[in-house]
């Protein structure tokens, strides 16, 4: 296929907004791939880079050559031509790879570099997400959409899902399945703003578990191998050793644990949310997250000699010795926890039967100092990567968790430290961020600082008053309500917004959508 028919298609989703026409769009291009271009083309049309790493940052794709009149590349040769670039290193490595950049861009039509730059810099905003491409699939090769859906989650991986579906249909997506070591999309839970709605959900009896302030984590166990997972699916396995000591104790020989780390005090309190946070930050993560995290608690390699420990608390099982326990009910997983994991290393957890019990083990746990709680249904299965009925959560504040799309300089004692941020909800329809208003609460010291330098690293425009940035970072803004308002957009602004934490575990795809806030808005709970 040529490149310019992918550029063509990503250009023509963009330009619609109804999912279906997005679908079909999409599902015509999975089509016309031959086999050796269905990988390459699903990641492209996914709005996603084969490799991982290519060294091309965004200064890299502000001086390009002029495009070219007429398209020549094919799928595979700018595939290649991407494979050379990211293997470029070395001495002179820099001046190489803009050799090699320039070429590529040379030879790219108008179009075809609008769809490189996207690419390149991760933002091919075109309302083509994996839910929208798990549709296509699906749809291209005319098989069931759960049974694409459930190789998505067992694979983790868009690319492979899209390869076995279109070209052996519905017995290779059965193919795959749990595996111990590949981590899988964590089940979500929606949101309640007090118990009854919660329990309303769910229905009763329910389970009721204390809402740890900490970050989830997913464990695999097999034999003496061991990995701890993120919710974002990064594996941290170095930087939680203690994780990895306290289930190396325990009887299983192969399992995979869901549940949560947290940095305690002395008496058992919650640690402030960045000591966890800058414990568990890989690398890459710190450097997008850990300077106003680290300058509160600096992030050790490892625990003890007064560095931060975290403790892991598991509420749910997946796997054990050999047998998935995905698709059995709640009670059952929750049984064969109790049955493998010490008491002390389980999630606080309360059987109710009415909502005046749900609404005392929800008191209990804010008083503790903990979020909140989750409400579960006991018979549900684990639906893994869904965002259901049968887990709900409830805080005692409205959050959400939204996207920074510029940010303002402070005044005052602020003055020279990017303060003002202006925040957005996804748009699921047309891939952008419907603006919700402004805030500068909550902020510390150590976050000023942190994020000017983050923000003037995701800068796109800087003005004297406004720095407009590339729409990357995630932050949990906790809030009092919405009301109309004819300043924004979306016609809805957020009353009393306050910074609560950056969420450098969730990418701007998983950002609170607007259709959240207007449910919020209409006095409804989000879903």
């Amino acid at each position: 296929m040529r490149f310019l028919d992918l550029a063509a298609t990503s250009a023509a989703v963009t330009a619609i907004s109804g999912r279906r026409a997005k679908v079909d769009l999409l599902a015509a291009a999975l089509r016309d791939l031959r086999i050796d271009e269905i990988s390459i083309g699903a990641a492209y049309l996914a709005g996603e880079l084969r490799q991982r790493q290519t060294g091309v940052g965004y200064a890299s794709l502000r001086d390009l050559p002029p495009p070219a009149a007429e398209p020549e590349l094919s799928v595979t040769e700018v595939d290649a031509a991407i494979e050379e670039l990211s293997a470029v290193a070395g001495s002179g490595s820099q001046q190489r790879r803009r050799a090699l950049l320039a070429a590529l861009f040379a030879r790219s039509t108008t179009d075809e570099q609008r769809m490189l730059v996207g690419l390149f810099s991760g933002e091919l905003r075109q309302g083509a997400q994996a839910g929208l491409l798990a549709d296509a699939v699906a749809r291209a090769a005319q098989v069931p959409l759960p049974l694409v859906r459930r190789a998505l989650l067992m694979a983790g991986d868009l690319r492979a899902v899209a390869v076995a579906a279109l070209t052996g249909g519905a017995a290779a997506l059965g193919e795959f399945s749990l595996r111990v070591g590949r981590p899988l999309a964590p089940m979500l839970a929606q949101s309640a703003s007090s118990v009854d709605e919660a329990l309303g959900a769910t229905g009763s009896p329910a389970v009721v578990d204390v809402k740890l302030d900490g970050i989830r984590i997913q464990v695999h166990r097999s034999g003496n191998d061991i990995s701890v997972f993120t919710r974002s699916l990064d594996d941290i396995t170095v930087r939680l050793p203690e994780v990895v000591a306290a289930v190396r104790a325990l009887p299983a020989r192969e399992l995979v644990l869901d549940g949560e780390a947290i940095a305690l005090d002395a008496t058992g309190r919650p640690r402030p949310f960045q000591e966890t946070a800058s414990r568990a930050a890989t690398r890459g993560a710190r450097r997008r997250l850990a300077a106003g995290a680290a300058s509160a608690a600096p992030a050790p390699s490892a625990p003890g000699s007064g560095t931060t420990t975290l403790t892991p608390y598991f509420f749910d099982l997946l796997h054990l010795d050999g047998t998935d326990l995905l698709d059995a009910p709640g009670r059952d997983r929750w049984a064969a926890l109790a049955a493998t994991v010490a008491p002390a290393l389980v999630v606080g957890r309360l059987e109710v039967h009415s909502a005046e019990e749900a609404a005392s083990a929800f008191a209990t746990a804010i008083d503790a100092g903990q979020e909140g709680v989750v409400i579960k249904a006991p018979d549900a299965p684990y639906d893994a990567g869904r965002r259901g009925a049968a887990w709900v959560k409830v805080k005692p504040r409205h959050t959400l968790d939204l996207v920074v799309l510029a940010v303002e300089w402070g005044s005052g004692r602020r003055r020279g430290w990017l303060s003002n941020l202006h925040l957005g909800a996804r748009d699921p329809d047309t891939g952008g961020f419907v603006m919700l208003g402004k805030t500068f609460k909550g902020l510390t010291d150590e976050l000023l600082r942190w994020q000017t330098e983050r923000f003037l690293d995701l800068a796109v425009e800087r003005g004297e008053w406004v720095v407009r940035v590339r729409p990357e970072q995630v932050v949990e803004i906790a809030f009092d309500g919405v009301q109309s308002s004819s300043r924004y957009p979306g016609g809805m602004a957020l009353r009393f917004a306050r910074v609560v934490r950056y969420r450098d575990d969730k990418t701007a795809a998983e950002a609170d959508t607007i259709d959240a806030v207007r449910a919020i808005h209409g006095g409804r709970p989000p879903g």
